[in-house]
């Protein structure tokens, strides 16, 4: 049934994990970012909401957010045009400037031909499931505008996060210290040198020259090959690479070995332990993250508390538990501390910080366990619940690597397959133990 107001008829739920994304000229366009734009302001539920929107360097960005603001205005809000910022910064000003909401159009590391709308609250908190609900039902729905509201640009956006990274972290002295920054041609090419410049550090950058195209080409956090490359040519002492919409980092050290989530979680676990500034002596991971984060933390006598996949997920255990820190494997890592959102900038100096002037190639905050990971494809990766000979085997392994080891069998989200994982001391009995599950799984649903 087409809409009344002219705003496209919901198909299907368009909020995923993280806000609204798509091709752009398919599923987002102008017409759905004005609708969502109208639909958010009006949700809001304040007659004259104040409205930040910001975005990565995709060549689409613009249009969307012309888009998202005109519709701000049209249901009588302020929409404030803030230009190229870094995720966490939208969500870090909306809560500083007390604004009532703030919106990133940005596919964070999908290529340039997609892009997103995510919204955050005032508090600088995603937008709850229940709010994104009312947002998609308010497309539909004829809503009386109270009043035409304004479009303007804001200046000192950039600056202001800048100042707020420098407050948090000015006590860093980084002189001395070579840093290769890879920012994917994105949301963090001009402020991530920046603050790293303040600080005093000798700084290389990569990927920061974005053309609307190259966003996270060949580059950026889901390239770490680009950054350890660099790192090995310019004799760096450690690098971190960035994704498009600045809200994970990973790092390598001078070796040009990867440095995970996991192991820069544990270092920020261990020295916020030490500085009596973990809150809640606990910090929140996922199922993927390493086992033998699990083993480090126990040690230290930090409790972990697992979530699913997700940085949402993350972030929600956290605020229950009123926890400061947590993140995942990928590099999205929140500390509650300084933003409720993924910021790979502040993760970045909050290694550095957790260092202490010593050498990322000598980390000894986790010993990473061998992990093998399968993908198998099956007909109905529904059906997985109720197979009973693969829960027995998965149990039968899980028992054999208890207090050693781990074992995750889990469905994809998106694709007919199941993903077996396993953690075990070796490769040898790693592998062994998932070719043998991934043949149960694929002799029962495949």
């Amino acid at each position: 049934m087409p809409a009344t107001d002219g705003t496209p008829a919901l198909e299907r739920r368009l909020f995923g994990t993280d806000g609204v994304r798509g091709a752009v000229g398919e599923l987002l366009t102008a017409e759905l970012a004005f609708a969502l734009g109208r639909a958010a302001a009006v949700v809001s539920g304040v007659e004259a909401p104040q409205v930040l929107i910001v975005r990565d360097t995709r060549e689409s960005g613009e249009m969307l957010e012309t888009a998202l603001a005109a519709g701000v205005a049209e249901a009588g809000g302020d929409a404030l045009l803030g230009g190229v910022l870094p995720t966490p910064g939208a969500a870090l000003l909306a809560r500083r400037r007390r604004l009532d909401l703030a919106v990133v159009v940005s596919a964070s590391h999908n290529p340039y031909r997609d892009n997103g709308i995510k919204f955050f609250g005032g508090d600088g908190m995603k937008l709850s499931d229940g709010s994104e609900a009312a947002i998609e039902e308010a497309l539909v729905a004829a809503a009386p505008v109270r009043r035409s509201g304004a479009v303007r640009k804001v200046d000192r956006i950039g600056t202001d996060y800048l100042s707020e990274l420098e407050t948090r972290f000015g006590q860093l002295e980084l002189s001395g210290t070579r840093i290769v920054l890879d920012c994917a041609n994105g949301a963090t090419y001009l402020l991530a040198p920046e603050i790293f410049r303040r600080l005093g550090a000798d700084v290389e950058v990569i990927g920061d020259a974005p053309d609307g195209r190259n966003i996270n080409e060949s580059c950026g956090s889901t390239h770490p090959d680009a950054i350890a490359a660099a790192v090995g040519r310019s004799r760096a002492d450690l690098g971190f690479a960035f994704d498009g919409d600045g809200d994970r980092v990973l790092a390598v050290d001078r070796n040009g070995k990867l440095v995970d989530g996991d192991e820069l979680i544990a270092l920020a676990a261990l020295h916020l332990r030490r500085a009596g500034r973990l809150r809640g002596d606990g910090v929140v991971v996922t199922v993927m993250t390493n086992y033998g984060f699990h083993r480090a933390m126990g040690a230290a006598d930090i409790e972990v508390a697992t979530t699913a996949v997700g940085d949402r997920n993350v972030l929600a255990e956290l605020v229950r538990r009123d926890w400061a820190l947590g993140g995942e494997q990928s590099g999205h890592i929140i500390d509650m501390g300084f933003v409720p959102s993924g910021d790979g900038i502040a993760a970045a100096l909050l290694t550095l910080e957790a260092l202490g002037g010593r050498d990322l190639a000598g980390r000894d905050a986790m010993a990473k366990l061998p992990q093998q990971l399968i993908n198998v494809r099956v007909a109905d990766r529904n059906a997985l619940d109720s197979a009973r000979a693969i829960w027995d085997a998965v149990d039968d392994e899980a028992a054999a690597l208890a207090g050693r080891g781990r074992v995750l069998v889990r469905p994809s989200g998106t694709e007919a397959l199941v993903r077996v994982m396993v953690e075990a001391p070796d490769w040898a009995e790693c592998e062994a133990i998932a070719e043998r599950l991934a043949a149960v799984v694929e002799g029962e649903l495949g």
